[in-house]
């Protein structure tokens, strides 16, 4: 009898890493918002990480987070790292491109969990505003895929893609 759900268990954790082995070995976030205003007037609040801080949504769950900037003030080169709490980690950001239409960054994490994504704004000028869309991608190891059966990506981010836009809007707007 014990050998029997043994045997079960055994093939239930088998089949699940199978499963989790099958899921895409990418992933890919992304959230859009129109905020009224040329994208001229939105990408200095990108590519100025100083500026990006103060909507950056993930430093809300840490007002105490140790923040190090180095590189250029803006745009190709501009960096931060940060520490906080166990819900802001540890991690480097890098501007890698940024132009009049598209704010590109490497995103390296270092805790909770070790990841390197790419981050990208891109700017879509509709009428008298601009259409940003926020995206995050990158690889998922074998690890991520198995937690993703759990949690989501997009269920972890999503959300805070959506509050921070929402700040970066109410933020040019005034």
């Amino acid at each position: 009898m014990l050998s029997a759900v043994a045997l079960v268990a055994v093939l239930a954790i088998v089949a699940l890493a199978v499963y989790a082995a099958a899921q895409p070995d990418e992933f890919r976030v992304s959230r859009k918002m129109r905020i009224a205003a040329a994208p001229d007037e939105i990408v200095p609040m990108i590519a100025d990480l100083r500026r990006f801080n103060t909507w950056n949504p993930f430093l809300r769950h840490d007002p105490a987070t140790r923040i190090t900037y180095s590189g250029p003030a803006s745009g190709s080169g501009a960096a931060h790292e940060w520490e906080g709490n166990s819900q802001v980690g540890k991690g480097r950001v890098e501007v890698v491109e940024a132009s009049a239409r598209r704010v590109t960054m490497r995103l390296h994490m270092v805790k909770p969990m070790r990841a390197s994504n790419d981050v990208e704004f891109s700017l879509e000028p509709i009428g008298s505003g601009t259409d940003v869309t926020w995206t995050l991608c990158g690889r998922s190891n074998f690890i991520s895929k198995i937690m993703g059966l759990c949690m989501s990506m997009d269920g972890m981010v999503g959300g805070e893609f959506e509050r921070g836009l929402s700040d970066l809007k109410r933020l040019v707007e005034r």
